[in-house]
């Protein structure tokens, strides 16, 4: 449509504008403000996903003019505003951070409460948010929530079940004043289908509570340190978590990425548990992840676990476990890495098949002989050892192959 001039642009309504506003980003609908009929359009018009990134004084500025000009502006990120600024402190700020930042010009935050119809909310102020801000969890059709690296933003699990009820993802990392436990998303049950939690301390709870979400499809809740998550991947039942696509869980969880087995005897059925998810959900856990365990080991402190060699020739004991994939069989095995060497052989125990070995009549038979006979030269050092030896056998082991070296 080609408007001449203004009073042209004055026979058409407003609600026929902003039809047409609602095809445009919210940078050409704020260019396109010629005239009242055109203003009162663009508050009307539903703004399309645009991403719209606040990371200056100036783009800040025009986030306080759209506040009004288009409040159903849908899509908005925080950043940082820039050295020697920052936004309004919150409730129960952080006295020192207060007085730290006092000389820096403060900016408004609240004004975002205008905008009604956000359903994409971006938040990444690192050190720049100070407190509690319930403004910003206020929005009723909040379909997607990241807020990622804030140190000092202070907001629990608890606020975004009230005032973000329609929200589909969740995604929170590094942020430090974040708590609440996990239980406190089940009001969100039947709408969430995207958890990502990651290296937020002060989380807790078991997993599980989430079993039951229909639409679930990702579960991302690892932490690099210690967290108060909890849980066994082995109770997840067959009619768990139906929609679950992806699953990566902390070492506090038994099967999440480095969890540490208390005895050798454990791992057999769990490494069954683990097949029946596969089988069930091959894509549950990432490939690469995977096919290393997670870094599942043995702990220190089990009994099982023993002193040993540190010569650089000889193989640590197989106190490590990883998954075996030939072609299309599926297996595991102990092994002898180590996090803290610098070793690249990898010495396998025999494998403990999971899945039938492939016919020879498979058109995936070949592709497993090979990867077979890679494997079986990594079965050297343990060869005949389907669990770790005991002390006594590795200090043999080692005699022998002390013995044997040139």
């Amino acid at each position: 449509m080609h408007l001449a001039d203004e009073t042209t642009a004055e026979e058409v309504s407003a609600d026929e504008v902003a039809i047409i506003f609602s095809f445009l980003s919210h940078v050409d609908i704020m260019r396109a403000r010629v005239c009242k009929t055109w203003r009162d359009a663009a508050k009307k018009t539903l703004v399309p996903l645009w991403d719209f990134k606040v990371d200056s004084v100036r783009s800040y500025n025009a986030m306080r003019v759209m506040a009004t000009s288009l409040p159903n502006l849908q899509q908005i990120a925080l950043f940082n505003l820039g050295e020697g600024h920052k936004y309004s402190d919150g409730e129960d700020a952080d006295e020192a951070w207060v007085a730290a930042t006092a000389n820096d010009t403060s900016h408004d935050i609240d004004i975002i409460s205008s905008l009604t119809k956000l359903r994409v909310l971006q938040i990444d102020t690192k050190l720049f948010l100070n407190g509690r801000y319930p403004v910003l969890f206020d929005f009723p059709l909040l379909s997607e929530l990241r807020i990622t690296t804030s140190d000092h933003l202070t907001f629990d699990l608890g606020m975004l079940s009230t005032g973000c009820p329609s929200l589909k993802e969740l995604e929170l990392s590094g942020n430090q004043e974040l708590a609440g436990n996990l239980r406190s998303l089940r009001v969100l049950k039947d709408t969430l289908e995207k958890v990502q939690i990651n290296n937020c301390q002060q989380i807790e709870g078991d997993f599980m509570d989430l079993a039951d979400f229909p639409r679930l499809k990702k579960l991302d809740l690892w932490h690099r340190y210690d967290t108060a998550v909890t849980g066994d991947v082995r109770d997840i039942g067959e009619d768990d978590f139906p929609a679950l696509e992806s699953l990566l869980l902390p070492a506090t969880v038994c099967g999440g990425m480095y969890y540490e087995f208390q005895l050798i005897s454990e791992v057999p059925s769990f490494m069954q548990a683990i097949h029946l998810l596969l089988q069930r959900t091959p894509t549950l856990f990432r490939e690469d992840l995977l096919l290393r365990a997670f870094s599942w080991c043995l702990s220190l402190d089990s009994p099982d676990c023993y002193d040993y060699h540190y010569q650089y020739e000889i193989p640590f004991p197989p106190f490590t476990l990883q998954i075996i994939r030939a072609g299309s069989r599926l297996g595991w095995s102990w092994n002898s890495s180590n996090p803290w060497s610098a070793r690249i052989v990898h010495h396998l125990c025999e494998i403990n098949w999971l899945d039938p070995e492939p016919s020879s009549e498979s058109s995936g038979y070949e592709a497993y002989i090979e990867a077979l006979q890679r494997l079986e030269q990594r079965i050297d050092f343990y060869r005949g050892y389907h669990v770790p030896p005991t002390e006594d056998e590795y200090n043999r082991l080692c005699e022998e192959f002390e013995r044997n070296v040139p």
